[in-house]
């Protein structure tokens, strides 16, 4: 037998149960079998074992797999042997030096057909799928729940040839098929973040304050037409905030609690949040609204850092104008750089969600910077984006799955 001989790829399916695995070793430890690989994967109770193995010499060779087949029979299991030649297996080995990517597939469900259309992009661009795991819990047959989530991730190796392309054509299968794509190089930061900053209106909360305080003060389409326009870009923020808030005067101070208590947090954000907490992650707002909701909010849900707007009061009425310099794009990313450095954070360890153009400085700053729910502008403009399930669609983009949560 020939030294190319020497190296066997065992190939191993069929129904699991406990101690296959226990099994199957002791076979090869009998002979002192040297591994070079193993991968386990398990589809409904179907199991599927690679075992990448090295062996001696020809007569060595027959009594391994011969105690392999055999072994593999009792316990019911389909077995194939794949020789690898010397060539092949030093270019597996090279492959180690590639880059690598990581992609996450998340919706409220998953199809084959988004899975083709995937796939396909990444092989044109050069990549190849190594390994696909599910983040997501398992799924009733008959889900007709809309709150479900599905997620997928896809590991990467290869080198993109034109990788703007390739997020353009990712980008358009999102707007097709109703499925977020996230694609992102898997450092060593990916599963080492310690910070998250999010935004406060229509991002942990499902409304836009001004809005709601316009409506209490009669001026709520105006004031909501400006507000659009700005999420959009197409106003300058800072001039936009002061329009709005010009509308708000005279307004009575109490209507502000009122308003406080009718907020809603978006669907996952509470989820999120706990399980950021019970990780040890710091969490803050960094919000373009107001510091009273803010504060209110970090009350809730106990955040670490809020900072936002200040409305100017006096003798119980909102005057129309906001007191200190305004909350706008480029403030945010300051203060997102402030927090980090009092934490001693890196900011490839810091996540930013936002859905407005205000928040794009932020997010193009932060090592994950996603847009939530956002305008088509934002979301073309940030790396990442989440528009299919809740805030806690975030943890799938950190790599964590649903068995990792108590929440």
């Amino acid at each position: 037998m020939s030294q190319s001989d020497n190296i066997i790829l065992v190939n191993i399916s069929g129904s699991d149960r406990p101690g296959i695995t226990a099994a199957l070793m002791r076979v090869l430890a009998q002979y002192d079998v040297r591994v070079l690989d193993i991968s386990q994967a398990m589809v409904h109770e179907n199991l599927a074992l690679g075992i990448l193995i090295k062996l001696a010499d020809e007569a060595h060779s027959a009594h391994v797999l011969k105690d392999l087949l055999f072994e593999a029979h009792t316990l019911d299991l389909r077995v194939r042997f794949q020789p690898v030649s010397l060539s092949e297996y030093q270019g597996w080995v090279s492959g180690e030096n590639q880059a690598r990517y990581v992609l996450t597939l998340l919706g409220r469900r998953v199809t084959a057909a988004q899975i083709a259309r995937i796939a396909a992009v990444t092989t044109t661009h050069g990549l190849n799928i190594e390994d696909i795991v599910r983040l997501s819990a398992r799924s009733p047959l008959h889900d007709e729940n809309i709150d479900s989530r599905a997620c997928l991730e896809l590991s990467l190796r290869g080198e993109p040839g034109d990788e703007d392309a390739m997020k353009s054509a990712f980008l358009s299968i999102s707007q097709e098929m109703d499925i977020d794509i996230s694609f992102q190089a898997d450092t060593f930061y990916r599963r080492n973040r310690r910070l998250v900053v999010f935004d406060m209106d229509s991002t942990l909360i499902q409304q836009e304050v001004i809005d709601e305080l316009a409506h209490e003060a009669g001026a709520g389409k105006a004031v909501a037409a400006i507000t659009e326009a700005a999420m959009r870009g197409e106003i300058d923020f800072s001039e936009s905030l002061k329009r709005r808030v010009a509308a708000l005067e005279g307004l009575d101070a109490t209507v502000l609690e009122r308003v406080a208590e009718r907020l809603t947090l978006t669907e996952g954000a509470e989820r999120l949040i706990k399980t950021l907490q019970m990780l040890g992650y710091r969490t803050a707002v960094i919000s373009g609204g107001f510091s009273f909701f803010g504060q209110h909010l970090k009350s809730q849900l106990g955040l670490d850092y809020v900072h936002a707007n200040d409305l100017e009061m006096v003798d119980g009425r909102l005057t129309g104008q906001v007191l200190g310099p305004i909350i706008d794009g480029d403030r945010k990313a300051e203060l997102l750089q402030d927090i980090a450095r009092q934490e001693r954070i890196a900011l490839e360890q810091v996540i930013a969600v936002g859905d407005g153009a205000n928040d794009l400085p932020m997010l193009r700053i932060a090592g994950l910077g996603i847009a939530f729910h956002a305008k088509p502008l934002v979301q073309q403009s940030a790396r990442q984006a989440i528009s299919t399930i809740g805030l806690d669609g975030v943890l799938y983009l950190m790599g964590m799955n649903d068995a990792e949560s108590p929440y």
